[in-house]
């Protein structure tokens, strides 16, 4: 388990870490390197991964199936959860959003290259696509349910810059069109540099956020996430037959902490925004612990 978090977990909370520093240093602010990885990096990534990637369709069909019945389960846990402690309306959504929408793309992609190597990548985008287009369809359906506009917040979900570029990554790859030089170094070139820059962000992020101390109301998304969402992972993977490197990625990504994302939803709408703010943080931290026992522990 520690030369697992030295060679996995380092590296990674590292270039958080200045990121973070650099926040401090220079008041750096989120919003542009947020913007530059929403509407130009993850795109180029998604694009550059999926267009490229030996996935069959069935499998590609499979790992899809095992994140988003990941998501449900937790969600129906963390909703039933909710309903037992007597949670208001905000503060049950905002647990159920915690505890299904994981922090896949700052660093999970990350944390899942290093851990299975490059070759996982194709995979590990596959989730992230997935589980953030689920993800932004239940934080904004789960706060604007209280006006009814799940049609919205629907549409809003499948016109993300990452969903938009799957379609035309797999008619490329389907097709085995050979892009011409000019465009797919510049693509390359700008999807190599979304790791990095996410992790950073990532840094950059934390820095700004308020140190809101969790509560105990606070435990139970992060137990949810951290360690039930992997278990349950694991049981949907076996479920639907995905193993090996495959399956291990679906898991991996079910263990990544709660998405920052899920702050700015919770600021958005008001939903119970401080609470969401003390899971993220508090489950980050917690995930230096709990992802390396996640790896050590991936079955063969």
């Amino acid at each position: 388990m520690l030369g697992i978090f030295v060679d996995v977990l380092v590296p990674v909370f590292l270039v958080v870490g200045i990121g973070f520093a650099l926040a401090r240093a220079v008041d750096a602010k989120p919003r542009t390197l947020t913007a530059l990885s929403y509407w130009v990096l993850g795109p180029a990534f998604v694009f550059n991964i999926l267009s490229n990637a030996d996935l069959e369709a069935g499998e590609v069909a499979k790992v899809v199936g095992a994140s988003a019945l990941t998501m449900a389960v937790v969600g129906a846990a963390a909703a039933g959860a909710g309903a037992v402690m007597g949670a208001g309306r905000s503060l049950a959504s905002a647990s159920i959003l915690t505890s299904v929408y994981g922090n896949v793309g700052n660093f999970g992609l990350a944390i899942s290259a290093f851990a299975l190597g490059e070759e996982a990548l194709p995979t590990a985008g596959v989730v992230m696509v997935t589980i953030n287009t689920l993800g932004v369809l239940t934080g904004v359906g789960l706060a604007a349910s209280r006006d009814q506009h799940w049609a919205r917040a629907a549409l809003r979900a499948m016109l993300t810059p990452l969903a938009l570029a799957v379609a035309p990554a797999l008619a490329v790859n389907m097709t085995n069109t050979t892009l011409p030089l000019w465009l797919d170094r510049p693509v390359s070139l700008i999807a190599a540099a979304m790791i990095p820059v996410m992790l950073l962000t990532l840094g950059v992020q934390l820095a700004g956020m308020e140190r809101v101390l969790p509560t105990a109301a606070a435990a139970a998304p992060i137990a949810l996430k951290l360690v039930v969402a992997p278990v349950v992972a694991l049981g949907a993977t076996t479920l639907l037959g995905l193993t090996g490197a495959s399956g291990h990625v679906v898991i991996i990504q079910a263990a990544m902490p709660a998405a920052i994302f899920t702050s700015l939803v919770a600021l958005e709408h008001d939903l119970a925004p401080d609470y969401v703010t003390s899971v993220v943080l508090a489950g980050t931290l917690a995930s230096a612990i709990t992802v390396p026992v996640v790896i050590g522990l991936l079955p063969g």
